[in-house]
Parts: C-alpha cells; structure tokens; sequence
C-alpha cells in the first residue's frame, strides 16, 4: 500500500454504523484487505485529526444469493475487510454528521 490514503476504501453507513456512531462513538469503514489495525489507526487519525482509543477488525465473508425472478442463477458477492474505529467521546468526524 502506498499512502494512508489507499488504507480506508470508504465509510459504511447503515442503521447500526448511525446508531454507533451517535451512542458509542464508533464509526464503520471497508477497508484494504492489508491493512493492519495499528494501519487503521494511524490512517484515521491523519486523514480527520481525531484521536482512536480502539480498532475491530472483522473479515467478512463472501456470500451467495439468488438473483430475482431465476431459480438457477446464482451471484457471489465478494468478502470484504471491515474496520470499526472507536474515537474519545469529544471527537467527531464531520463526514457522517449529517447522516441518520
């Protein structure tokens, strides 16, 4: 990987990163199937200028699913390594603070 920039794919947003994010002060990212938690870490606290107290790292699996109105044909969505960054509760990143 060449800068900190390539370590963080893009923000996840969903129910649940919007509920982390308002009570936990934690924030979902996909990141670099290479990257390291200490690389998550440094990554985040370049880019947005926060302090990281935590970092989760979960590979997620690939999945199957059926496509609709076909019985037979079947697609693999790809697996992808996510990132949860738990910030100190006086920091926020502006990025998702309009999302609910």
């Amino acid at each position: 990987m060449s800068t900190i920039y390539d370590i963080l794919r893009r923000p996840l947003v969903t129910e649940k990163t919007s509920y982390q994010q308002s009570a936990l002060h934690q924030y979902a990212f996909e990141v670099d199937s290479r990257a390291t938690k200490t690389m998550v870490k440094d990554a985040v606290e370049k880019i947005f200028d926060v302090e990281v107290l935590r970092v989760n790292v979960i590979n997620v699996p690939a999945k199957r699913s059926r496509r609709p109105r076909s019985r037979r044909m079947e697609v693999r969505k790809s697996g992808y390594k996510k990132a949860i960054v738990t910030l100190a509760p006086e920091d926020r990143i502006p990025f998702f603070e309009g999302v609910e």
